[in-house]
């Protein structure tokens, strides 16, 4: 018996499910990151996961925080 897996929502343009995309800066460019890389896993060939997430950090949308530690001062 084979598996079934439940449909997602896909972006009409791409063919990739939609919680992929969401928060990139191009979702397009996101898209032929993931299909690539993808093919390539499929083939059972070498992917490079430390692009791979950067290439995904650099596309996520969100604006990132950086904390600052405070010294304290001296009594």
């Amino acid at each position: 018996m084979t598996r079934k897996f439940r449909r997602v929502a896909k972006d009409k343009k791409t063919g990739v499910p939609k919680k992929y995309l969401s928060g990139a800066k191009n979702k397009a460019a996101k898209a032929a990151e993931i299909k690539r890389t993808a093919e390539a896993y499929r083939k059972g060939e070498f992917i490079d996961i430390k692009a791979v997430s950067k290439s995904r950090t650099k596309q996520d949308g969100s604006k990132k925080k950086t904390t600052v530690r405070r010294r304290r001062k001296k009594s």
